[in-house]
This record gives C-alpha cells, structure tokens and sequence, in this order.
C-alpha cells in the first residue's frame, strides 16, 4: 500500500470562492484523493482557511464584525460549501489554530538559530489617514512592471512580478482608498532566502517530472533581474501569529505579526496536528517527520500559478533552511486560470459563478465534470454557459445516463431486476473487454501522472464504449431472435455499469454512488487492474434496482436565464 499526502493551496477566508478557485486547487486534489483510495492507497488530504494578513481584517471591517468572529464563520461556510461539492478532506483546518501558531513560531526560531532571519530597518507605507502602516495589500496601484491598474502590494496578479508596496505607481489604501501616503521607516524580519538559493535551484532542478508551468515560474523568480531576494516576514498587524522565537519574546518586534505567507504553507503540517487533535488520526508525524516514517510517503500539493513561488521557494526555504527532518514535496500540479464568458470572474461586479450560487442551481456532479474535463492544464480556459451546457447534456445525460437508463430498463421489462443468466459471449463482447481493456490502462496511467483533461477524455472514451457497443448489438431485436444473446448483452453491460461507477468515482462521485446503491455494491470495490475480471463481477441472479435518472439535461431557457444572471458588469 502506497502512502500519499495530499494538499490543496488553502483559500483565503474572505468570503465564497468562484468556480476558478475550486478547479484551480481543490478539486483536481480531490480526484487525484480519491482515485488513489480507489487505487487501495492510504491517503491523508488536508486543506485549511487562511485566515491572517489584510484580506481577513478588510473582509470582517465590511462585515462590521470582529476578525475572530468573521473567521470561525467563514471558515464553517467554506465548509459546508466543501462538503456541498463532496471534497472528501481528511481534515479542513484552520491557520489560525493554536498548533499552528505554535509551528510558525517554532519554526522562526530554528530558522533564526540558523542564522537565516535577519531584522531589517526599511521604509513602509503609512497612512496618515487611516493612521496606521499599510502592509502590501492594503496598498494598490499600477503596475510598474506591465502596467495593471489593480496591482496589491505585495504582487501583481496579472504578470505575477514580486513587488513591494513602495514599487506601485499611484498607490492608494485598500482601507479608506486615501493617496497622501508616506514612506516611514519600522523594522522588520526577513528570511534570508537568498542564503539558499543554490540549494533551492538544484532542488527544483532535481524534479524532472513537474509540470512547465511549475518550473517555469519558479525559475523566473529565481533568476530574474537581482534573483531570489530576501522576503519579509512580519507585519505590522494586529491580526496575526504574534513573532516569537518558539515560546521565547522576539526582542524588538513586539505588536508585530508574522507574514501570512509564512504561516500559511506552514498550517498544511499544523493540520494535520489539527486531524490528530480532532480524534480523526493517530500519528501526524509518520506523513510530515522523515525521522517518524514519512521518507516513504508522496507529498503532492495542488494550486493555481499564482500560489507556485511561495511553494516552490518561500515555504521549501522554510523546510530546507530549519535542517530539521521535514517532508518536502514531491510533485506541484499547478494550474492558469480559468476565465469567466470572455472575461475574468469578479466578485466586486458579480460576474461568474461562485461556489455557493454553482450549487444551489444544479448538484455538484454537474459542476465537477465540466470544471475538470476543461481544467486549465496547459492554459487558461473559459467557461461559457453553451459549453457547459453542450457538455452536460451530450456527456453525462446522453452517454453515461442513457447508457445506464437503457441497459437497468430493458432488462427489467425482459428479466425481471435480477443480472441475466444464459448466453455467451461472443466476437463483439470479446472486442469491447479487449477495448475497454485498452482504455482502462490509459485511464489509469493519466490518473497516475495527474493529467486531468486528458483522464477525464478517456473516461469518456470508455463510457462512449460502452453505448456504442449497445447500439450495436440492439439486445431489444436479439432479445425476438434469442432471449439468451440478450441476456449474455445485458449482463456485460450490467458490468460495464459496476465498472463505471469504480472508475467514474473520482470525477462524480455522487452519481457513482447511486450507482452502487443501484447494483446492490456495499464497500470499497478493488481497483479494475483486470477489465475481463471486473466485467464480470456482477453473478448471474444478483439483484439490482433501476435507478433514477441520472442527469437531466439544461434546457436553453435555463441556460440563457444563468447567463443573464451571472453577467454582472462587463470588466
């Protein structure tokens, strides 16, 4: 058994996320989960909210609620809207926790006894009317690098340059939108990253199988103009991890928080402290702790590309400069982004689907295939109303339900609910297991390199498979002829369905599990590694129920009415 620790980039606790999010990070991390706890494998998948920095402080002053309070609640409603999309966390912590406040600050301490922080007089943004320091992003302006308007402070999310806040070109606060900044001297802690950027590059260098987009992004910030710099880590919030070293005061930096791109990569191994504190687990140490076990674990992190130099350098010099015996990553999965019907999403205009608007209209099937059969891979993609739309009712009403419709409702009007005996196979059963045989191995082999358009392309091959070869043998005009090469028809098909919803599950797994309620399946099922064996699974004489109808189709009114009701304003 193969043991495989899985996280997804957390999201920031500033309100409900848009579809973009979820398949930028989440989702695809959920199907990798879940196919590999179908593959028999033990699986630890954590998430958390991040919940420190400007973003948490600025959301709770618009909600008029106190930052703690704002928090707990989002994180509860990030939750549900979690579980609503059926994202099978082990845990889904929060960075704010107590053990995380304890990890960051044991790690600033190693990381200080190491000789790798060092306390820096610099110049920072203040607002004389706000009447405070501005951090990063309590600060927009342009560009200086290509010219966005919107550019935050610490970053620009349009050509992801690194930036500080005194860059920005017509900076204004986030807060009150005041221009009569200053640039006042405080002091700050900063990670020596440059120290480690030799070790870092021959790291990154060492991971032959990442995705272009991965390596590409890290190399940029690497080696672009003055190379890796060091990054700060603290800020002058109130809102924080208070600095510390371990439990020792920090001389010096008191009132002062931790950058919440310190702490934030920090709570994926705080929650699992989290995961065992809970009474969900047992030993967090063996996934996170080479000395405990977890040289034998695979630590895979999903994310959108915005997410990949913290990953790929802050958080890495984080774990490589404590010389401590923590797991590092095996494998980032990055993704672009997915734009919104000729545009970006845009929670301030209301344009796009957010999560919680995604299900209150149709079930989380519907939004999981799409969003993963058109996951921005190799670049961005856009969602469109008539593709979603073309999508859903061709791949999942007319093949995969159609398939299963047909197949459960003939054999009840000719056999009765019961797997079909007599017949046998013939040319054609023996060319569909030979084909399916195929496909499934390339299926698999997707999955296992963590390509997710072109896994979700082959398991539409197979579920085309199983309707073409439907069509072909016609059971309704074999059954006139020769009730018995109908049985023999329905039976493999009856199979092909159980095998479906084994292999389907990662994608929609609540139409999977309809599925196996549907054939009588109780408890995991193994992996099909033998497609003639598992087409054979289902005896002759087991009983079954016709299911509901799968998925309905959208109709044009419906499309057109959410088309109209997610425009929002036109960027």
């Amino acid at each position: 058994m193969a043991r495989h620790l899985i996280t997804s980039a957390i999201p920031y606790i500033n309100g409900i996320k848009h579809l973009g999010n979820l398949v930028g990070s989440q989702l695809p991390a959920d199907v990798f989960a879940r196919y590999q706890r179908g593959r028999g494998n033990e699986v630890l998948f954590l998430c958390a909210t991040d919940e420190h920095g400007t973003p948490a402080e600025l959301a709770a002053a618009k909600a008029g609620k106190p930052v703690a309070d704002y928090c707990a609640e989002m994180h509860d409603i990030q939750a549900g809207i979690a579980e609503g999309f059926r994202l099978s966390f082990d845990h889904f912590g929060r960075s704010s926790s107590a053990q995380n406040h304890a990890l960051t600050q044991q790690f600033a301490g190693v990381l200080a006894d190491q000789g790798l922080i060092r306390e820096v007089s610099e110049t920072q943004m203040y607002s004389p009317t706000d009447g405070r320091y501005l951090p990063d992003r309590y600060i927009e302006g342009t560009c200086p690098n290509c010219g966005f308007d919107s550019a935050r402070g610490d970053q620009c999310d349009n050509c992801t340059k690194q930036l500080d806040p005194v860059d920005l070109i017509n900076p204004h606060s986030t807060v009150s939108g005041a221009t009569d900044l200053e640039v006042r001297e405080t002091k700050h802690l900063h990670l020596r990253q440059s120290e480690m950027k030799a070790e870092l590059e021959a790291w990154i260098d060492s991971k032959h199988d990442w995705p272009i987009l991965t390596t590409s992004i890290a190399k940029k910030w690497l080696n672009d103009g003055d190379g890796l710099q060091d990054r700060g880590i603290t800020r002058d919030l109130d809102w924080g991890i208070p600095v510390r070293k371990g439990e020792e005061p920090w001389p010096g930096m008191e009132g002062k928080v931790f950058y919440v791109w310190f702490d934030a990569p920090i709570e994926y191994i705080a929650c699992a402290q989290e995961w065992v504190d809970a009474g969900k687990g047992d030993d967090w140490a063996r996934w996170w702790r080479t000395d405990k076990g977890a040289e034998d674990v695979t630590y895979t992190q999903f994310m959108g590309k915005d997410n990949v130099p913290f990953h790929t350098l802050s958080f890495p010099a984080t774990i490589l400069g404590s010389k401590e015996p923590w797991k590092l990553v095996d494998y980032i999965k990055s993704f672009n982004y997915l734009n919104y019907e000729g545009g970006q999403f845009s929670t301030s205009r209301g344009r796009g689907v957010f999560m919680d608007q995604a299900l209150s209209i149709l079930p989380s099937d519907y939004w999981r295939w799409w969003l993963l059969s058109h996951a921005p891979e190799s670049s961005d993609s856009e969602f469109t109303w008539e593709n979603f739309q073309a999508s859903v009712n061709k791949d999942l009403a007319d093949v995969l339900g159609n398939f299963v419709s047909r197949v459960t409702k003939f054999c009840r009007s000719k056999f009765g609910e019961a797997i079909p005996e007599g017949g046998s196979y013939g040319p054609e059963e023996e060319a569909l297991i030979a084909d399916i045989s195929a496909r499934l191995q390339r299926y698999t082999a997707n999955m296992d390199a963590i390509e997710i358009r072109k896994s979700a392309q082959e398991l539409r091959g197979i579920w085309a498979a199983g309707n073409e070869y439907l069509q072909s043998a016609a059971p309704w005009a074999a059954y006139k002829e020769d009730p018995d090469r109908a049985a023999a028809i329905i039976r493999l098909s009856l199979n092909l369905i159980a095998l479906y919803a084994k292999i389907s599950e990662p994608f929609i797994p609540d139409a999977c599990a309809t599925l196996r309620d549907a054939l009588g399946q109780t408890g995991d099922q193994p992996w099909p590694d033998d497609a003639g064996a598992a087409l054979s699974a289902l005896a002759p004489g087991a009983s079954f129920t016709v299911p509901e109808n799968l998925f309905r189709k959208i109709t044009d009114e419906e499309r057109d009415s959410w088309q109209t009701q997610f425009s929002g304003k036109r960027d």
